[in-house]
């Protein structure tokens, strides 16, 4: 029997966080290729320090493209808002180093006349849903990457000019029978741009959205806040600290509520299932859910590299399920083709909706008209409920 009363953390990051901003970068140039190119193939990282951007990786696609990075970092950046002396978008040096497609990798991955698009990697993948929130996330991560969202709209309408790209939240909160009902502490750093202001004026503009965003019987006397404890907060990004695309995979998923397979999405096209796979298995797992067949549930998916088919499809509802797991198995593959060329045509994913999801989760995000987040879609409920 899992635990039904238990305290849970989790944090999330802004899009100005230094490995957040390298994060755009890369799912900007993504989103560059494929919009000139559907198939391209894109592994880019980026690395942010000090008045410098790097960017390299493997690619096959327009060279247009790859002569364009540099303004697609600058653009990103200055949406981003940097311009401190340290990091600016109009000044900081940029050096491209990326380079063609490894011919090894391309022969495992590529379509031939026998035999199937391969998985660009070997690896396991999970997805995860819970019934706690609406959304069917965890709710210390939807909170936490809600409060950092907010606080960037009213920054950039300028409704609150003194705070900075950079920030992080941390959410503490107490379960009762296994559902969230009080925040423990919430913690908040954010940088400001304001030498003068102490960590109590920093606390005073930003409370109020974070009373806004959260339940409001979750907030109650005991809860403990830590707005800025560290104190002063001025420089910020990559000029306050190196930033690398993806390290921040647990923000990017359950916030350490379910497992996750070690990959990074951000920069990595959809034939590489560290990234595709990850967004089939969280559909799965919200349709599970959304279909009544379990309160909870993760699915995990496994790959080779070169080979079409995954070699294990997995489930677990943790006690939760309506049905057994192995019949969640079944009809799981049965419902969905998941070979790398099955999941990028049932989701959509040969187009430039990557660049929306490099801050504030890549799941629990509402499907876009135009294939953005389209695996958040529930649209497997019905055939679910008659598969089992």
């Amino acid at each position: 029997m899992a635990r039904q009363n238990y305290m849970f953390t989790s944090e999330s990051v802004s899009e100005g966080h230094p490995d957040k901003l390298c994060d755009r970068i890369s799912d900007a140039v993504l989103d560059a290729f494929l919009a000139e190119d559907p198939e391209a193939r894109v592994a880019c990282e980026t690395f942010a320090t000090t008045d410098r951007v790097v960017v390299g990786g493997e690619v096959r696609g327009p060279q247009n493209v790859i002569d364009s990075v540099e303004d697609i970092a600058r653009k990103c950046v200055r949406d981003i808002g940097y311009e401190q002396d340290g990091f600016h978008w109009n000044t900081f040096k940029m050096d491209n180093y990326l380079h063609g497609q490894s011919s090894d990798i391309a022969q495992g991955v590529d379509a031939t006349s026998n035999k199937d698009e391969g998985a660009g990697d070997q690896g396991i993948m999970f997805g995860y849903a819970v019934d706690e929130t609406k959304e069917l996330m965890p709710a210390p991560i939807h909170y936490a990457h809600a409060i950092l969202s907010r606080l960037a709209e009213v920054r950039k309408s300028g409704a609150e000019p003194t705070l900075g790209p950079d920030a992080k939240t941390q959410l503490s909160l107490q379960y009762v029978d296994g559902k969230p009902v009080a925040v423990s502490s919430i913690v908040l750093s954010t940088q400001h741009l304001d030498e003068s202001m102490s960590s109590s004026d920093v606390r005073d503009v930003v409370e109020p959205y974070i009373r806004d965003i959260l339940p409001e019987s979750w907030i109650t006397p005991k809860t403990a806040w830590h707005v800025n404890p560290t104190g002063k907060f001025v420089i910020g990004g990559p000029d306050g600290d190196a930033g690398l695309t993806g390290r921040k995979i647990i923000v990017d998923t359950y916030g350490g509520a379910a497992p996750h397979g070690g990959g990074a999405f951000s920069g990595k096209d959809p034939t590489k299932v560290d990234r595709s796979a990850a967004y089939a298995a969280r559909y799965l797992a919200k349709n599970v859910v959304a279909a009544g067949l379990a309160k909870r549930c993760v699915i995990q998916l496994s790959y080779a590299i070169g080979v079409a088919k995954p070699l294990s499809i997995y489930a677990d509802t943790y006690g939760t399920g309506a049905v057994h797991e192995t019949e969640i198995e079944r009809a799981i593959s049965e419902v969905m083709d998941l070979t790398p060329r099955g999941i990028r045509e049932h989701l959509g994913l040969n187009k430039p909706i990557y660049q929306r999801t490099a801050a504030y989760g890549h799941f629990g995000r509402a499907p876009e008209a135009d294939g953005g987040f389209s695996w958040e879609r529930t649209d497997l409920v019905d055939v679910l409920k008659r598969t089992v």
